[in-house]
Parts: structure tokens; C-alpha cells; sequence
């Protein structure tokens, strides 16, 4: 007797990117290239929750035009969420139910696209699976704007967002220089960034351009004076400044500067309001006019300037999960792994989800400058082949051409379940 060919299950977890639906796309595409191994490719409709509620979509009902599309499409094309499933001594409930469902639709494969906190379902469930009876090869596909799992040398997600940074404070820059004498003499910009300053080191990259920029890490405690001090130099030498500031930028008994009060889904300080704050601190303290602005959803929704590498490696990634998974790996995530800066060559590996669960990956000491207010060439050599080449959308009526997919539902098995 033939073995049972399984169905597959992909979600999208957590916050989405410019090139998370390239990762889908790769998955996607990939299983349609062995239906002899690979059934239907089910998603979650919105990350996690669609399967637990057993609330699928059938990507089978979408056209190969459709799913093609998908590979310049920004955002979660099947909704993503902010939901962490606690461990397993204190929820087992909600495990079992994802079995559950696996079962009652034949999955076999589990893709979960998203960062630390999903790299963490991820093996759970492949831990889980096998002592119920019913194997699933978990996968995770890596995926993070802020660019802090580890073991992959960079995530898909991190290098538009880096692009996108460092074209804006190159851009605002500019501007500041053409106004400084009469008017506006600081910018500041707000990125992402809650633990690590990778985001806000992009912005360092206008240093090549000769222009004055000075950069507030989550690694480095923020110290007003010294900051100040940093900020009166660069205002006097250069007539005016540019400050990249992440949103994770902390006081040295770890409250954030931009801290509101209030607690996001995770329970995690509820961040943003960073820019307005330092740039009154200046204005404050030296009197500059300034102008500030934060990135937000901006910085991560932009496809319409997506770096090439990334969009290649985000595909490529989702392809080499259906990969490790039809050579039989569980519990495991494809890795990019750098062979050389210059020439930028890179090769697709794996690490196992053990070693990738709840770990954070932060900015190296020696890519920040001694200062602590820069990045160093170093860290440029490591920036500058992330945001390389462009990848542009398909325009129409001076807009760009995105899809939005059907999203058919599958029929439900099981009774209802509660979150």
C-alpha cells in the first residue's frame, strides 16, 4: 500500500513585512512542484489563531497567477497575529487542539512563518506531535524586521526595512542641510527595534554621503548628556544634525524612553513616541528647531522599494522549507549563512529550532562605534549587500499592482473551540 499523501499547513505570525508573502509564495509554489508528496497547502486565516479555530484557507482555489503575485505583495496576504501559545505544562489544551486539527485535515507539515516566538511553537509542536501519535514535520520559515534570530545571518524582512530607513534619513537629511541656516537644524527618526539596534543602524549609512548622524541603540544606555553633548558637536561643525533613534533606546535602569505606561498583547511595554521626546530634549537643552517623524507601519509596508536580496532570500527561504521537509528534517529552520561580503555570496542552511527558540541576537560591540552614537565599517560591510538592487511592483495608474487572494475557507471538522 502507497503511503497517505499529507496536506500542509502555513501561517504568518506576528508582526509582517514587505517580504513575507514571498516566503509564502516560495512555500507555495515549491509544494505545487510535488503533489506525488505534498496535498493542499492550508493557511491559517490570521497566523496561529486559523488553526486553532480550524478557521482554514484553501490556496488550492488560488490561480498560479495569484500566488506568483504574492512574491511582490506586501503585508500578510492570509492575516497575521499576536498571539503566543504559553508553554506546555501551563496550556496543553491549546497544542492538543492544534493536533487536533492537523488530523482532522490530514496535515502532516507545519510552516510557520514568523520570528522567535514562533520558532518556539514551532518545536513545541514538534515535540508534541510525536508523543500523541501523530507525527508533523514542523518547520519554521524565519521571518523579522528586527533582524534578531539567531544562527541565520540576517532574517527576511530585516533588509527592506534597512533600505527603507536608510533611503529616508539619506532623503530627510538632504533636506535638514537645505534649511539648517534660517530654519530646521535637527531631524529626528524613530525605527523599530525593541532589544536590538539593527534597524537604527541602517540609518548610519548616510555617513557615506559626509552627512552628520547620530544613532540611540537599545545596546547602549542612554545618557542625556553625553547625547547632547554628541548632538551640540555635530550642530556646530556641520550647521545641522540628523538622530536615528530606536524605539528600544532605555535609560540605564531599563526604562524605555518612550515608555507610555500601558502593556502591548505580550505583556511588553507599550512603545512608541521616542522622536518627539529627544528632539524637545534638544530643543530644550540647545534650542535647535527641529522636525521629527516615526517610521511605524511605513518602514515595514513598504514593498514599493524592497531591497532585491531580500525579496530573493525571503523566496528562497520558503522554498527551502518545503525542501528540508520533503527530505524528511522536522524541527528545523533554513538559515542564511554568509560565505563573503565582497562579493556579497551567501548559501541556504538549516539550524535546529532548539537552538533557535527564545534566543535574541543582538548588535555586535564591534559594529557600533566606540562613541557608542555610530556603526562602524564593519557593520556597514555586513548593511550595505542586505539593501542591494530593487525589486520593483508592476504600476498601474501610477500606483503599484498588488494582489489581495480569495482566501477560500475549508470546510470545518471539528466542534468549535474557544481561545
Amino acid at each position: 500500500m502507497s503511503k497517505k499523501i499529507k496536506n500542509a499547513f502555513y501561517a504568518q505570525s506576528g508582526g509582517v513585512t514587505a517580504v513575507i508573502n514571498a516566503s509564502a509564495c516560495g512555500v507555495i509554489e515549491t509544494a505545487r512542484k510535488h503533489p506525488d508528496k505534498i496535498g493542499k497547502v492550508y493557511a491559517g486565516r490570521n497566523g496561529i489563531i486559523g488553526a486553532l479555530t480550524e478557521d482554514l484557507i484553501d490556496t488550492s482555489k488560488e490561480s498560479d497567477a495569484a500566488i506568483a503575485a504574492l512574491r511582490s505583495t506586501p503585508s500578510g496576504a492570509f492575516g497575521s497575529c499576536r498571539y503566543k501559545l504559553k508553554s506546555l505544562e501551563t496550556n496543553r489544551r491549546e497544542y492538543e487542539r492544534l493536533i487536533e486539527v492537523f488530523r482532522a485535515h490530514d496535515i502532516g507539515y507545519f510552516f510557520y512563518n514568523g520570528g522567535g516566538d514562533s520558532a518556539d511553537t514551532c518545536y513545541k509542536i514538534s515535540q508534541l506531535s510525536e508523543t500523541m501519535g501523530y507525527p508533523v514535520q514542523a518547520i519554521h520559515v524565519p521571518k523579522t524586521v528586527d533582524n534578531d534570530l539567531p544562527i541565520t545571518d540576517n532574517c527576511p524582512g530585516f533588509g527592506s526595512v534597512a533600505k527603507y530607513i536608510a533611503i529616508s534619513t539619506l532623503e530627510a537629511s538632504f533636506d535638514v542641510r537645505s534649511m539648517c541656516k534660517t530654519s530646521t537644524k535637527i531631524f529626528v527618526i524613530e525605527v523599530m527595534g525593541r532589544h536590538a539596534g539593527w534597524i537604527a543602524a541602517a540609518g548610519g549609512l548616510v555617513e557615506d554621503y559626509g552627512f552628520p548622524v547620530v544613532i540611540l541603540f537599545p545596546e547602549i544606555e542612554f545618557d542625556p548628556e553625553k547625547f547632547l553633548a554628541r548632538v551640540d558637536k555635530m550642530v556646530k561643525k556641520h550647521g545641522h544634525c540628523t538622530v536615528v533613534v530606536s524605539e528600544g533606546c532605555h535609560y540605564p535602569d531599563g526604562k524605555f524612553i518612550a515608555e507610555q505606561g500601558i502593556k502591548d498583547v505580550f505583556g511588553h511595554a507599550q512603545l512608541g513616541g521616542a522622536a518627539p521626546i529627544v528632539a524637545n530634549m534638544i530643543k530644550n537643552a540647545l534650542g535647535h528647531r527641529f522636525h521629527w517623524a516615526v517610521a511605524d507601519y511605513l518602514q515595514r509596508a513598504a514593498r514599493h522599494i524592497a531591497s532585491r536580496t531580500d525579496v530573493k532570500q525571503a523566496y528562497e527561504l520558503g522554498k527551502a522549507a518545503v525542501d528540508l521537509a520533503l527530505k524528511g528534517k522536522n524541527s528545523v529552520m533554513p538559515a542564511i549563512i554568509r560565505v563573503s561580503d565582497e562579493p556579497y555570496k551567501y548559501r541556504i542552511g538549516h539550524a535546529e529550532l532548539k537552538d533557535v527558540a527564545n534566543v535574541e541576537k543582538f548588535m555586535p560591540l564591534d559594529f557600533i562605534s566606540k562613541d557608542g552614537f555610530g556603526i562602524t565599517e564593519k557593520c556597514k560591510r555586513y548593511l550595505r549587500p542586505l539593501i542591494q538592487g530593487e525589486d520593483y511592483p508592476k504600476y498601474e495608474d501610477g500606483l503599484p499592482v498588488y494582489v489581495s487572494l480569495k482566501n477560500m475557507p475549508v470546510e470545518r471538522r471539528l466542534p468549535e473551540f474557544s481561545l
